[in-house]
């Protein structure tokens, strides 16, 4: 039996009188690469914003590795949902500050060794860590972000659109990057991508949400032959 990651049941979500999130369920399979996919709109973002306990649904229940996300202190449940977004939002100063961070709020030191080793793992060279952040490209800031948030060593990482505004080569090496990280780490990934091809070939499985609900989910393969009527309507659109 498939275990779950993290787990939606009848889960609605408003927000200034607006029906974001409409009674989701549905399960994350533990270790696995779920993408996320759908119109703009569609509460994919406050979707994820749910997972890690930036906002708050308003009923229904989520579970994080079968514990009621209520029973976690915010910043342990933080560090068990980790997230990177589109953005690769840097401090002013080095690699290695950046990369330190979630520790330094803590009021924990970053050891060199994991430092090298994070560094290493998404591919960015020992010699980066006194580099200031802003000489770095978009795409070794996004590695960056993403090396940061292995730092606590979450369970779960979500990914929002974290390619979108990378050139071809970039973007791929970030992809290579992600399939690694799952492999290595057993990280379960859940990833927001407007790319259809790349929820394809790299999802295990796919979650389609349109107007704040879950339509359609199963092994990526779906999004080549979907049932769902608005969901074939939605992937024409996003395949030509």
């Amino acid at each position: 039996m498939t275990k779950a990651a993290i787990e939606f049941k009848d889960v609605d979500y408003t927000a200034n009188g607006i029906h974001i999130l409409k009674r989701i369920t549905g399960f994350f399979p533990k270790g696995k690469i779920t993408t996320l996919v759908g119109p703009s709109g569609a509460g994919k973002s406050s979707l994820f914003k749910l997972c890690n306990g930036l906002q708050t649904a308003n009923s229904g229940q989520i579970y994080i590795t079968n514990k009621l996300i209520e029973q976690y202190a915010p910043t342990v449940l933080r560090r068990t949902v980790g997230i990177a977004l589109q953005e690769a939002t840097m401090i002013n100063g080095s690699v290695e500050k950046n990369l330190a961070l979630p520790l330094t709020l803590k009021g924990e030191k970053l050891h060199k060794e994991l430092a090298i080793e994070l560094l290493k793992v998404v591919g960015l060279k020992e010699s980066y860590m006194s580099r200031n952040t802003q000489e770095l490209s978009g795409g070794q800031r996004q590695k960056l972000s993403i090396a940061r948030t292995l730092v606590n060593k979450p369970q779960v990482l979500l990914l929002d659109e974290i390619t979108s505004s990378l050139d071809r080569v970039s973007q791929q090496d970030i992809e290579k990057l992600i399939l690694r990280i799952n492999k290595k780490y057993n990280t379960t990934i859940i990833w927001i991508t407007h790319n259809l091809q790349q929820a394809l070939s790299l999802g295990d499985y796919t979650w389609v949400m349109i107007e704040g609900e879950v339509v359609e989910t199963g092994e990526s393969d779906l999004l080549t032959n979907p049932k769902n009527e608005r969901v074939k309507q939605f992937i024409k659109g996003g395949m030509e």
